[in-house]
């Protein structure tokens, strides 16, 4: 990417996404689906059924720029539903471009006494 990371704000969409869809396709999804504004300099990405290949759309002042990244070997990792995450940060997108799944990185612990 070629501008500073360090106030965009990242969003995903949970589950998978029709990955035939272009620039037009995926900015309606954001719009109607997301309920997010497509022109606000945002990265949204959005993953394939198989997890193998991630989009990632944003306005870029006077277009829409698109990436793509498609693993020839494993999957990347993806929550399936809304409740795991909406927003990430810059270091977990890194971690995700990597592979590294930190939704299941540490499991929550319940205890009912110390002793």
């Amino acid at each position: 990417m070629f501008f500073d990371m360090s106030n965009v704000k990242i969003f995903i969409r949970p589950g998978h996404t029709d990955l035939r869809k272009a620039i037009n396709g995926l900015s309606i999804l954001i719009q109607e689906e997301m309920e997010c504004d497509p022109f606000s300099g945002s990265l949204y990405l959005f993953c394939s059924k198989n997890k193998r290949l991630l989009k990632i759309i944003y306005w870029d002042k006077n277009g829409f720029c698109l990436w793509q990244k498609r693993l020839e070997k494993h999957t990347f990792p993806w929550p399936k539903s809304e409740e795991d995450v909406l927003e990430i940060d810059y270091e977990k997108i890194q971690m995700l471009l990597k592979g590294i799944d930190f939704w299941q990185a540490h499991t929550t612990l319940a205890y009912k006494s110390v002793v």
